[in-house]
């Protein structure tokens, strides 16, 4: 955990927010209390529609036939 005061971390922002990127827990105090605590923002969701992936998934005419492999066991 890395901890810094106000007044330094207005100078070292960009490396801070570099350090919260890579997964290190990083606290801003004001008067030795913490005020304020980075961390990244987790990407948005989208929301799953419903038929978007129309077209891109085919099936054979044949899918149902047996295999020759397999006729003798048929």
């Amino acid at each position: 955990m890395q901890q810094i005061d106000l007044a330094e971390a207005s100078k070292y922002l960009p490396n801070l927010i570099e350090a919260a990127l890579r997964g290190e827990e990083v606290t801003i105090s004001k008067d030795n209390q913490p005020v304020v605590k980075l961390v990244p923002v987790s990407p948005v969701k989208r929301r799953r529609q419903a038929g978007s992936a129309k077209g891109l998934v085919t099936i054979s005419d044949d899918f149902d036939e047996t295999l020759e492999d397999f006729k003798d066991y048929m």
